[in-house]
């Protein structure tokens, strides 16, 4: 009971203070998970422009390799990076107080960069040397849609100092979230990131959502509830959904873009898809498999599986775990692992090292038929469940 407690308090009291933070920071950053999908990336596009109305100037890294391309729409989509850029800088300090600096040279030699200074006279040893770094260039840290920092996969783990010396703001609508960050604004209530988004934003000015905002927040909870079409669809979604329209929000550019602008190559990946869906009825597990050749015959890249992800639930509304096996380029076979609440995806499959979040693992296996690979993740799957 206390816990509920302390979540619902949370929900009420922190927008207050993540403003407040926000107005403090000179340059904060939007971060998304692995397998943020179509709700985080339009959502963190959304905020960051609430973030410009506040006057900063937000930078969004994904931890997923490519921007869904049904998310073209959205004015500035482009701008999200799959690392973080120049995060601070090398600083030479020298000593001249024996002696002034003369001149200075460079040269990048093999993979090497050569500096070379002259002192006007006598000369420098390693004592009047000395190396450091500067500030991090962001102050400001905020996680949208991930429940962990583990789910934020090589953005985190490539600069953890900078995650536990930086301040996290951590925004979801997950019962799965650990609440990792200094201030945690976690709505179970939510359907989508685009709704806690909204939300936490009216509860302190919504005078701040425009047409351009209204229209990102509400991509995220149409993308997530499938038009408005998956379980648990609560009056409250519904009643946020037409105050997005209300603000603005285009829901017919949406849906067009979402659902009914799909390629050929896509259709027919689907098709294939579909083709080889397997299920279980009673472990509620459905699961399919595409070669090398599938995508080569329908013209498909692997940027086209979150689509069929989608379509495969879609089609298993009763299925809690879904998972896709498919042969990448380097003739690898990878999996996509889709789990709902109670399990989770990575814990799953946590002996075959995944990488992602509770909801979306993905896994990559080498040395393995499609065939071995399918019986492999099964079997761990089964295990954990059963």
């Amino acid at each position: 009971m206390s816990q509920t407690v302390t979540k619902i308090s949370m929900v009420s009291e922190t927008p207050q203070q993540i403003f407040a933070a926000i107005k403090r920071s000179s340059a904060p950053l939007l971060v998304l998970p692995q397998g943020a999908g179509v709700d985080g990336f339009a959502s963190a596009l959304g905020f960051s422009k609430i973030i410009e109305g506040l006057g900063k100037k937000a930078e969004i890294v994904s931890a997923g390799n490519t921007i869904p391309t049904n998310l073209e729409f959205l004015n500035g989509i482009e701008q999200v990076k799959p690392n973080i850029e120049n995060l601070r800088n090398l600083m030479l300090e020298i000593n001249t107080s024996k002696t002034n600096l003369k001149n200075f040279e460079h040269e990048d030699k093999n993979g090497r960069l050569l500096i070379c200074l002259t002192p006007h006279q006598g000369s420098w040893n390693e004592k009047d040397v000395q190396i450091s770094h500067s500030e991090y260039r962001h102050d400001l840290i905020i996680c949208l849609g991930a429940a962990d920092l583990e789910s934020c996969a090589h953005i985190y783990h490539d600069h953890k100092d900078f995650f536990f010396r930086t301040p996290i703001i951590n925004i979801d609508h997950s019962a799965n979230n650990e609440h990792f960050g200094q201030i945690n604004h976690v709505d179970i209530t939510s359907s989508a990131i685009g709704e806690t988004c909204f939300d936490l934003v009216c509860a302190i000015n919504p005078t701040l959502i425009d047409a351009e905002i209204a229209t990102a927040f509400l991509t995220g909870m149409i993308a997530k509830t499938r038009s408005f079409r998956t379980p648990h669809i609560t009056s409250k979604n519904l009643e946020t959904a037409s105050r997005l329209v209300s603000a603005g929000g285009r829901r017919q550019e949406i849906v067009r873009n979402l659902f009914q602008t799909r390629s050929v190559s896509t259709l027919r990946l689907w098709g294939r898809a579909l083709a080889r869906l397997k299920s279980d009825q009673v472990s509620k597990i459905v699961w399919t498999l595409l070669s090398q050749q599938d995508f080569l015959h329908a013209g498909a890249k692997e940027e086209d599986l979150p689509d069929v992800i989608d379509e495969l639930i879609s089609n298993s509304p009763d299925a809690n775990v879904i998972v896709v096996l498919y042969e990448n380029s380097e003739r690898h076979i990878c999996g996509i692992i889709r789990a709902e609440h109670p399990h989770d995806a990575r814990r799953l499959v946590e002996s075959l090292s995944p990488i992602g979040t509770k909801v979306e693992a993905h896994v990559c296996l080498k040395n393995q038929t499609i065939v071995e690979a399918e019986k492999l993740i099964l079997e761990k799957i089964y295990k954990i469940i059963k």
